[in-house]
């Protein structure tokens, strides 16, 4: 089972629930590491269930299965993001990974400086998705306090928590955001199930041409076997088992 993760890589709260524009909501504004268009990933893997471009880009995401709250709460989850610039790579049905880049901050809407709107509803997508609060102000079915929502990890940089105090997951998982990549990309592959993953080759001729270029340093090191091909300069992350060796090689 599932636990929803927060969904910026950077936590910078610059706006917390029941205040201005939030009154009588549990919403909140993220924006990010800095001024700039910081991307945001799926807290749990769900399907898009509405699209809404007549105000902010909102998108509607629910879990496909039911998650575990961090209040202990075991239930559907679907949040609600606003903002984003363009969601032209989104529609309706499409099924998004956790931890997954799909959406990104911006200032589309009634909205001053890039950031994300995020706002938490417990259970299945119902109705229109939102309601009038009487306030002036749409909110997200069923709210439900963020940090009763979203569990946070080592992959996650805390910059501004604002009052919140956020559960931390016992150990990192293993599909961690590329947080070195996290600026806004022109097109998102609709093809590509996850972008932050490079695809290794497995061509006999790749193998051959990598195990020429090992260093002689290695050349005691008996079985050896091609697992990953680097394809650009970049920030890794491996997960290994007690007992596991790794060897790094430099391809001339």
């Amino acid at each position: 089972m599932e636990k929803p993760i927060y969904p910026s890589p950077y936590m910078r709260i610059t706006q917390k629930h029941n205040v201005g524009s939030h009154i009588d909501s549990y919403a909140i504004d993220d924006a990010g590491s800095d001024g700039g268009i910081d991307y945001i990933v799926a807290p749990f893997t769900g399907i898009i269930k509405k699209i809404y471009t007549n105000d902010a880009n909102e998108v509607w995401l629910e879990s496909v299965d039911k998650v575990e709250y961090p209040d202990g709460t075991i239930d559907y989850m679907t949040v609600l993001f606003a903002h984003a610039n363009t969601v032209d790579s989104l529609f309706i049905g499409k099924k998004i990974n956790r931890k997954e880049k799909f959406y990104f901050e911006g200032t589309k809407g009634q909205a001053t400086g890039n950031h994300c709107h995020i706002e938490c509803g417990r259970g299945k997508f119902t109705g229109s998705g939102w309601h009038d609060n009487g306030k002036g102000y749409w909110v997200i079915n069923n709210g439900k306090n963020v940090q009763d929502c979203f569990w946070i990890d080592d992959s996650i940089k805390i910059l501004d928590s604002s009052i919140y105090n956020f559960k931390k997951i016992s150990e990192s998982i293993n599909d961690e955001v590329d947080t070195d990549n996290k600026k806004e990309d022109s097109t998102i592959d609709d093809n590509t199930s996850n972008p932050n993953q490079e695809t290794p080759t497995n061509s006999s001729k790749d193998t051959d041409e990598q195990s020429e270029t090992i260093d002689d340093t290695t050349s005691s090191i008996t079985n050896k076997n091609l697992i990953f091909t680097c394809t650009k300069e970049d920030t890794y992350a491996l997960k290994l088992k007690k007992g596991d060796c790794l060897y790094l090689t430099r391809k001339n």
